[in-house]
């Protein structure tokens, strides 16, 4: 038995949380979703007892963090969901030890966050490890040089000259570097990288 679709957003990414509400519609019939930008306006909304917490780890103000405790104390029956954009062990764990259901990353595709979602509504236990942690992409040292390059913004010609390679070479090098990453852009690829510590 499913419990009820009241779910709450809590991150301070408006475009992110617009994002995931929008997703989280689209996969959940009759969804009634809260957000907020911070735990201090989480708990000033007036709503009734969310079934569903998603809370991202890093907030203005109180982190996510430290506000598990909060968000159990205001509404005990909340199942909460970590996010980050970042997967670092330590921090799954101190999540898990402080009462989440679930640690899931930014990066992650939509249908795994769904997915997630999906079990810990339905009672069930989640890895205490980052489902699915999205792992750095194997590209061989020319690529990586390549798209360190790219993240800086520089055109395939400039990456050329700075490698000392023709730029019909450098293009299939981003070609391959898109496929490595399975993104479509040169933007999306730069964000990928980063959110994946690929590059810094």
């Amino acid at each position: 038995m499913l419990l009820p679709p009241q779910i709450l957003l809590i991150d301070d990414h408006s475009l992110f949380r617009c994002g995931l509400r929008m997703v989280l519609s689209a996969a959940i019939p009759d969804l009634q979703a809260s957000e907020a930008a911070s735990l201090e306006e989480a708990m000033a909304l007036p709503i009734g007892d969310p079934a569903l917490v998603l809370l991202d780890i890093q907030l203005q103000g109180l982190s996510g963090l430290e506000g598990i405790a909060l968000v159990k104390r205001r509404w005990p029956q909340a199942a909460v969901i970590m996010l980050s954009s970042e997967v670092a062990p330590q921090k799954v764990s101190a999540a898990i030890e402080r009462g989440a259901a679930a640690f899931v990353s930014k990066a992650e595709p939509a249908d795994t966050i769904l997915s997630v979602i999906a079990q810990v509504r339905r009672g069930l236990p989640v890895s205490a490890q980052a489902p699915a942690a999205p792992q750095p992409a194997l590209l061989t040292p020319r690529q990586s040089e390549v798209l360190a390059l790219m993240c800086q913004g520089l055109s395939n010609k400039l990456i050329g000259r700075r490698l000392d390679l023709s730029e019909n070479t450098v293009r299939g090098h981003v070609q391959a570097v898109l496929a490595a990453l399975q993104v479509s852009s040169r933007s999306e690829a730069s964000f990928a990288a980063r959110q994946r510590g690929i590059v810094t």
